[in-house]
């Protein structure tokens, strides 16, 4: 008859194995857990330059006289929407009020940190 010890539980390699695989799929999720924080945060500010931006534009459809758009809204806004943002309203006229064609092309663009790209708004406007 064997009297021999045997014990059970788990070998120093066995572990380190294991180890070594958990290490590897803690890095993999903490890698992408920072791209998904890093696109929703992308996301976030697009979305709110974008806002701002459609807020302009809806604005400057409702202003009644055509001829005092340039005065009202052209302009270079700073910390809007947020904080070391800017908010840029251009216009560009062709025509003329004596000519048939009679439009203005207005461009609303808003830049700030957070956004990889500034996020832009285009409207024609015709003179009625």
């Amino acid at each position: 008859m064997r009297t021999g010890s045997r014990q059970s539980g788990f070998t120093l390699i066995e572990v380190a194995i294991a180890i070594s695989i958990l290490a590897i799929i803690t890095l993999g999720l903490m890698t992408t857990s920072r791209r998904t924080i890093r696109t929703v945060t992308d996301n976030r500010a697009a979305t709110i330059a974008a806002a701002a931006a459609d807020a302009r534009i809806a604005v400057v459809r409702q202003w009644p006289t055509y001829s005092t758009l340039d005065s009202a809204y052209a302009a270079t806004e700073s910390n809007v929407p947020l904080t070391g943002w800017t908010r840029t309203t251009t216009m560009v006229r062709t025509g003329g009020p004596t000519l048939t064609n009679d439009y203005k092309r207005v461009t609303v663009r808003v830049t700030g940190p957070g956004l990889p790209q500034p996020i832009i708004r285009n409207i024609t406007l015709a003179a009625q």
